[in-house]
């Protein structure tokens, strides 16, 4: 049951306890939010995309307040020219001019599911879409894949030729990366398998949906299938640890398993299912999901379920206790999407 144990309640108090009047800190010890290090830009980009789901499910005012925090954070996050910075200091002073593209990418998501949403206030989407106008003329520089999947995701929640046009240059880029890289079993879009892997599939399958075309859906199922079979042993999900990656041609890094994963798991296998209707996919997301609650290498549960937080990964020595602001929120995205898929499937067999 994880978060949702209590007459169907979320436990937000760690999300209230990593959130001050700044944004949502980066990381904690423990349970101690750590001013030390400060913010980023990618958290608060998708705590806004928590806290809009969060507000959609329970219509609290309190889920509210959060969403004009972190799109506050993101609007002082954007600078002059219209891209991201991605780290500030507990000081409030940035320290970078600008940050990375999957930054940016990151931030075009956020915008795309906020400025869609039907819950999110007038005003907020108002000063989303100064953001936005501000972000597009960079998107056709992008250059990294992960930027372009985030961008790409972003981009398909919107409405507009322009937009569209966008969306398509982006996913076309990725499968040419695709077929540049991939060679005999080696089903992928780089010579690595490293972070955020599952982006890549899901940004295309957005496409698909978005915009028809069906070499979107078949690149996109085609890594999918590859992906799984490097990331599902016995029956559960394990995904490529950081120290170390997966190269081609060489076996994947045993650890440290990564939160994020499993989140970009469940969302890009619910994609799919959504776009083909395959039940293995459905089973999939949910195997992802399980990750967090026990289904994984070490046969132990990442949710706190006392604090309401999520511990920061697997390590080969068990859990890391650190429970972060990128772990709370995947696994609550992973969480609140799950619940409203089996909602959803419910109320279809009825």
């Amino acid at each position: 049951m994880g978060i949702f144990a209590v007459k169907n309640a979320v436990r937000d108090d760690h999300i209230f306890r990593l959130t001050d009047d700044t944004g949502m800190l980066q990381h904690s010890k423990y349970s101690l939010p750590d001013p030390k290090y400060g913010y980023t830009t990618d958290d608060n980009a998708r705590a806004l995309i928590m806290a809009l789901m969060l507000f959609e499910k329970y219509r609290q005012k309190k889920y509210l307040d959060l969403v004009y925090r972190y799109a506050s954070f993101l609007l002082n996050a954007q600078n002059e020219r219209g891209r991201f910075r991605n780290f500030l200091g507990y000081d409030r002073r940035w320290l970078e001019e600008e940050g990375s593209e999957d930054c940016f990418g990151r931030c075009l998501w956020a915008l795309g599911f906020a400025l869609s949403g039907r819950h999110t206030p007038g005003g907020v989407k108002e000063g989303l879409s100064h953001m936005l106008k501000k972000a597009m003329p960079h998107v056709k520089a992008l250059a990294f894949p992960r930027a372009k999947a985030y961008s790409i995701i972003g981009l398909a929640c919107l409405e507009g030729e322009d937009i569209k046009e966008l969306a398509l240059e982006l996913a076309q880029s990725l499968c040419r990366q695709y077929d540049e890289h991939k060679d005999g079993e080696w089903k992928w879009f780089e010579n690595s398998v490293t972070y955020c892997n599952h982006v890549l599939p899901w940004s295309l399958i957005r496409a698909y949906r978005a915009l028809g075309e069906k070499r979107f859906l078949d690149t996109a199922e085609e890594s999918l299938e590859f992906l799984g079979k490097v990331t599902f042993r016995d029956g559960y999900f394990k995904p490529v640890g950081c120290k170390g990656w997966l190269e081609k041609g060489r076996i994947p890094a045993e650890f440290d398993e990564q939160t994020v994963e499993a989140c970009e798991g469940v969302l890009a296998y619910l994609e799919a299912y959504e776009a083909t209707g395959k039940g293995e996919y459905l089973q999939k997301a949910e195997k992802c999901h399980q990750w967090y609650e026990g289904m994984n290498s070490k046969g132990i549960s990442l949710v706190n379920k006392e604090e309401g937080g999520c511990f920061d990964g697997l390590t080969p020595d068990g859990l890391n206790l650190n429970m972060g602001a990128e772990s709370l929120v995947s696994y609550m995205i992973s969480c609140l999407k799950i619940s409203e898929c089996r909602e959803q499937r419910k109320s279809a067999i009825r």
